[in-house]
Formats: C-alpha cells, structure tokens, sequence
C-alpha cells in the first residue's frame, strides 16, 4: 500500500510509511516516489565510487550504511530502499529522511545546509555548526518560545535564498530534553538503541508550509573558557568559507559536479544575510537550561540590531 506525505516542498508517494511526516492532501501529484527495491552499487561501477559505501554520479546516488539498508536516489525524483535483514524500521527512516533525501535535494538544484531553521517574524534564522554543537537544542528552545521551527538537521535552499520547510520535528539527546523540561516518555526514539528521540511540531502550524527567505545565519561552536555568550559578524570573503563548511554532506557534491553551482550557491546567500559566528560556554547539567534561555535573548537582540 502506498502513502503520501510532504516535506521540503514535495510531495512523496512512499512504500515506506513515514510516521515522521505529514500526509498529503487527497488527489495530490507526487514529485518524488519511495519504494523498496534491490539495490546494487556494481551499476555505477568504481568510477562513481567516492566513499567507502558511497558511490555518486550526476544523476545517481548510492549509499550503504552497513546493517542498515542501501538507498540509491536517482534525478531528484525517486528513492530505491534496500533493506538490511532482520533491519529496524526507525534505522532505516532515519538515514532516508537524512542522507538519502539530503542527496535528493542536491539533485534538484538545491543548497542544502547542515542545521536548523527557525521562523522569526516571517524571516528565517538559520542556526549551523559541527555535530553536538547544540543545534537541535537551541531549535527547542525556540520553539518552546512560540517560534515555528522551519526544518531539524536538513536545511534546503532555493534559488530565491529561502528555506524550505523541512521535517516536522526535532531531535532531541535525553539529557537536552530534560534541561528543556521536556517529556520523552511519550515520543519515538530515532532508532532503538539511542537515547534520542522525535520531538513531533505541531501538524496544525500552517506558518510553516512555505519557505521563508533567509536574513540572519549563525555559526554554532562551544568554548569551556567563556563566562558568557559571544557573537561576531563575518565580514567580506570570510563569509564564504562557514557556508561551504557547514553544508550537508559536502562531500556529495564531488560525484554530483555540482561543485561550481555549489560555490555560487554560497556566494550569492553569504551576500544576503547578517552572518555571525556565536560562542558559547561549554556547560552540561541542569545550568544549561538557563545558558541556552540566555543564548535565545543574545540572538534575538542580535536580530533585532541587524534585522
């Protein structure tokens, strides 16, 4: 039986149920199709190979995450799961809704960043920054605030430096949602073995269902020697090089020869936006409920000032 769903924009026609997504209106045309189907990366031969377990063309994408499934994308418009024997079913959403629609949105011409966006009086702030930065966190927090989360982790850019909406949920380490005082009795961990879960948005947020265009972008990192937060604009080239480096999955990019349009990509938005980079103490425990509070204020003051 097939499902429909939407995110990023598109609507999906899935083998898959997707428990993470919305559903589609009725009568709706899928842009993109999600079936099961065998998967075999000897099709693109050694060429294509750019990773252990992944291998890229322009118009094919294969990636196998060992015990898990091999996912191959083909021209932005389908996704083929093949997987594992005896897999979880919440391993396998996870890394198609991650990886696998990361290089679908590649193929489509899109900007993909590694983040989180947030809608702030019908602008977006995009927040960045290596694994563990805090990123998802500072998202709850923001929305325990009364702002739309736009997108969790996946970021896609148009080619109007918009955000489009993205997945509609959050995830969340245990110990974040407890600072957060979040309850995770109730919600579906990413995958059965981790301490991580889903924090569903609400399906009746209609301020979410469209892009919105990007006016502030901030570079997330963590410093144990600060006593308090710091933000610092990016100026002239300088700014290019924290876009670049904080796109999903850059490495995709080099079988895809999407290299040059990438780098354009990144120019034309670092022209556009108020870009800073945000240091803030490296705290754990029951303080950093009140760090990431205070992280929200610093930021939207920051806004504020360069709005």
């Amino acid at each position: 039986m097939s499902n429909s769903y939407t995110v990023f924009g598109l609507t999906l026609q899935s083998d898959i149920v997707l428990p993470e997504l919305f559903s589609a209106g009725p009568g709706a045309m899928p842009d993109v199709t999600v079936r099961y189907d065998a998967v075999d990366p000897d099709t693109l031969g050694e060429a294509a190979r750019v990773g252990p377990q992944l291998w890229v063309s322009p118009e094919r994408f294969i990636l196998e995450i060992p015990r898990v499934a091999r996912f191959e994308v083909a021209q932005g418009t389908e996704i083929r799961v093949d997987p594992a024997p005896g897999v979880d079913a919440e391993s396998v959403r996870l890394f198609l809704l991650g990886s696998a629609f990361g290089a679908l949105l590649f193929q489509r011409g899109h900007l993909v960043l590694h983040g989180n966006a947030i809608k702030i009086d019908g602008r977006c702030m995009i927040c960045v920054g290596a694994s563990g930065a805090g990123k998802s966190t500072l998202a709850a927090a923001f929305a325990r605030r009364g702002y739309p989360v736009l997108a969790d982790d996946v970021v896609p850019v148009d080619a109007n430096a918009a955000a489009l909406p993205g997945l509609p949920r959050i995830k969340l380490w245990q110990d974040a949602a407890e600072w957060l005082g979040i309850e995770t009795a109730g919600l579906r961990r990413i995958r059965p073995d981790m301490a991580k879960f889903n924090m569903p948005l609400a399906e009746d947020d209609r301020a979410v269902s469209a892009p919105a265009p990007i006016r502030w972008i901030y570079i997330l990192g963590q410093d144990v020697t600060l006593e308090d937060v710091r933000i610092v604009p990016i100026h002239g080239m300088a700014r290019f090089g924290p876009l670049r480096n904080n796109t999903y999955r850059v490495r995709y990019l080099q079988g895809m020869k999407l290299g040059p349009v990438h780098l354009e990509r990144c120019g034309a938005l670092a022209g556009q936006v108020h870009l800073a980079r945000v240091t803030r103490p490296d705290v754990a425990g029951p303080e950093q409920a009140a760090r990431v509070d205070a992280l929200v204020d610093r930021l939207l003051a920051d806004m504020r000032d360069n709005g």
